[in-house]
């Protein structure tokens, strides 16, 4: 059962808008901004804390090789500076151990005396007013 003819023509019929509609779908699409921005900048914070933890791993690891190679480097310093090793370093040089004859002694310079000699008052003029 058709209520409409069928040559009826509804190329004049507007149908309304449905504002309820309207605001609902324009408040859905701003939580879904709202939401996937959320998720963009959690995102976003989340490879920058892994990339900062990667540093931090290769300079742990930088520190621990320079931490070693300073140790290392103490070490040879020690072994270097060792008298048997200087001594041999010195022959090496055409350096001889030293002589008694060698040694030159000289007298002991003065010491400057420090001291300020305390000023004499006169007494009598303080007391007496002489």
């Amino acid at each position: 059962m058709r209520r409409l003819p069928q040559n009826y023509r509804n190329s004049q019929v507007r149908r309304e808008r449905d504002k309820a509609a309207l605001s609902r779908l324009a408040l859905l699409l701003f939580s879904g901004l709202v939401l996937a921005s959320g998720f963009i900048f959690a995102a976003r914070h989340h490879f920058a804390a892994v990339q900062y933890g990667y540093e931090s791993e290769i300079l742990r690891q930088e520190r621990q090789r320079l931490a070693d190679e300073r140790q290392r480097l103490l070490l040879e310093k020690e072994r270097a500076s060792a008298p048997d090793r200087l001594e041999s370093a010195a022959r090496q040089f055409g350096l001889k151990p030293l002589s008694p004859g060698q040694i030159e002694t000289r007298p002991a310079a003065p010491k400057p005396n420090h001291r300020r000699e305390p000023a004499s008052v006169e007494t009598s003029d303080a007391i007496g007013g002489r």
